[in-house]
């Protein structure tokens, strides 16, 4: 007499820093869905109104995010994470014992980890998920290097580590993936983008606009773009990245300005757009490169990490990148009518993710 195996449980827990490892966690967790996997969710506001929306059948356990502040001014942004450590650390130790309680409570087989550091277990298969291995600082030298050294000593106590990017030099996080000595069991999983391609779309803007990323900086942005746009003769669309009350208002002849957008939605808007304005978060970078889009990124003032992937990408020639304290729109969109723009084309498929969940389900679905 044959016995139905009950499916297996993986709980998947997304970093509270931005609601990029939110996002970048969705077409993960609908491959453990299409495997057979029983998918459990931990996280609180926002992240977890995102998460509902996208899976309204998914449990989603309340669990406190690290709850960053950021610094007023950029120079001072470094230094603000920096004295948040200690805060850190309260939450990971919190994570461990959360963790316990929970494997226990929901009989959890699996857990996957996006870039929170408590949630290796020793019981079970554990996967920790970063593009920020080397994790960049406006200092530089021996703190950088002792950030990773912590950074490796979380990451150890996982089973795998996976990594949103590809290997050799045609990738797009630079040295931040891709250091001189990687951690054990680390396999890069390619580009991870809840977005689709589609042909043929009808060209509907000039320009979108996506701002993003913490306060104040958020609002820095959006005024600049508001008061610049004015001037210009473009068809635009400007998403101010505030899910919550909706707002729609022409700000300028041809010029649409809105709360926010669905994944549905902002999708069919980055296709239907000649030219995409945006920081320069990993997820957005790999939202873009999904869609084969041209962009202007503005990194985040005073966030290293952003700051050197618009240099680092600039370079390669795939985004133009300019500093917001030097950003005027008008010269923007002139420099980027002549810059010579490289395409992302990877030899690997962009869906590379996909095999890596399949087999990892499967083992958890073997018996014994």
């Amino acid at each position: 007499m044959s016995t139905i195996q009950p499916p297996v449980k993986i709980l998947t827990v997304p970093l509270d820093w931005g609601l990029g490892h939110a996002t970048r966690d969705i077409p993960l967790i609908y491959e453990m869905l299409n495997a057979g996997a029983q998918v459990f969710i931990a996280a609180e506001g926002k992240h977890a109104a995102l998460l509902k929306q996208e899976f309204p059948e998914i449990t989603i356990l309340p669990l406190p995010g690290y709850r960053i502040q950021y610094a007023q001014k950029g120079k001072f942004f470094g230094m603000k994470i920096i004295q948040q450590i200690p805060k850190i650390y309260k939450a990971v130790k919190y994570e461990q014992r959360w963790l316990k309680k929970i494997v226990k409570e929901y009989q959890i087989d699996a857990v996957i980890s996006d870039n929170r550091f408590g949630l290796s277990h020793k019981d079970i298969p554990t996967v920790f998920i970063t593009h920020q291995l080397l994790i960049k600082t406006p200092f530089g030298g021996w703190i950088e290097r002792t950030l990773q050294k912590i950074n490796y000593n979380f990451i150890r106590k996982y089973s795998a580590c996976w990594i949103p990017d590809f290997a050799g030099d045609n990738n797009l996080s630079g040295e931040l993936a891709h250091p001189a000595k990687l951690p054990p069991n680390t396999t890069y999983i390619g580009c991870l983008s809840r977005f689709e391609p589609q042909q043929d779309v009808e060209k509907k803007y000039d320009l979108l606009v996506l701002i993003s990323g913490p306060e104040p900086q958020r609002t820095n942005l959006e005024k600049l773009v508001l008061e610049q746009v004015k001037d210009l003769s473009l068809k635009a669309l400007i998403v101010s990245g505030k899910p919550g009350t909706p707002f729609h208002e022409e700000v300028a002849p041809g010029v649409m300005h809105v709360n926010h957008l669905n994944a549905k939605a902002l999708n069919e808007a980055m296709l239907a757009s000649d030219m995409v304005l945006s920081r320069s978060g990993y997820t957005t970078l790999m939202d873009l490169v999904k869609l084969n889009k041209k962009a202007i990124l503005v990194p985040t003032p005073g966030q290293s990490e952003q700051v050197y992937l618009g240099e680092y990408l600039m370079e390669k020639g795939y985004f133009y990148a300019v500093a917001q304290e030097k950003f005027d729109l008008k010269t923007a969109m002139e420099e980027v009518s002549r810059f010579p723009f490289k395409s992302f084309q990877h030899e690997q498929d962009m869906s590379l993710y996909r095999e890596v969940v399949r087999q990892f389900v499967q083992k958890l679905q073997q018996p014994g």
